[in-house]
Order: C-alpha cells, then structure tokens, then sequence
C-alpha cells in the first residue's frame, strides 16, 4: 500500500508542475516576445497593398485550392508574386497569382 500512495503523491506534484508550467507559459512568452518593426496589416487596403511591406520576409501564402506555400516574397506585381526559395522544395521558386491566394501569414514578432 505504500508504493501506490507514495507513486500517488508523486503523480500529483507532477500534474501540479506541469499545470503550473503551462499556465504561465503563454505568459513568458508575450514578455519575450518583440515587435517586428513596421510590421502591421492595414484591413482597409488592398492585398498587394498589405504585402508590399514584406518583400524579403517569409511569408504563408493560402491559397484558394488549399495548398499553402512558405517562401521569401521576392516582389509583388498588379496581378501576382513572386515567391522564392519556396520550404521543402529546393530550388523552386513560385508565381502565384493574387486573385488565387485567401490569406497571408507573417511573423509579426520575434521572440528574443
């Protein structure tokens, strides 16, 4: 009877860690984290608009037929981007038309 109280009490001081730890994380991580300079999306403008700012960031590209691409935009026309250095595809770079993607993502702050 011993052994099971005391795994028992063991198992509690490590569910009450682990509680502890990941409720203060998101916590942490906002006091770590750092504003990316001028990086902000302006709702009221247009898409080519909002990703102009990023050239030369990495950004997620959605798009309409689902697939998602990550890659470094390397310049943004009237009608389409360009993508380059695209993750998992080794020297492929992307020309994807504007009116195809749904949404963009962007690393807005850099957690140092």
């Amino acid at each position: 009877m011993k052994k099971s109280t005391r795994f028992g009490s063991v198992a509690m001081v490590a569910a009450i860690l682990i509680s502890a730890a990941i409720l203060t994380f998101p916590a942490m991580v906002a006091a770590q984290s750092k504003a990316v300079e001028g990086a902000k999306f302006e709702v009221s403008h247009s898409l080519n608009d909002n990703l102009k700012p990023f050239v030369g960031k990495n950004v997620y590209v959605a798009l309409r037929s689902g697939k998602t691409y990550l890659g470094s935009l390397k310049a943004v026309g009237e009608h389409f981007i360009h993508l380059e250095k695209i993750a998992e595809k080794n020297f492929f770079d992307a020309l994807i038309r504007i009116e195809d993607i749904t949404a963009i993502e962007v690393q807005f702050r850099d957690n140092k």
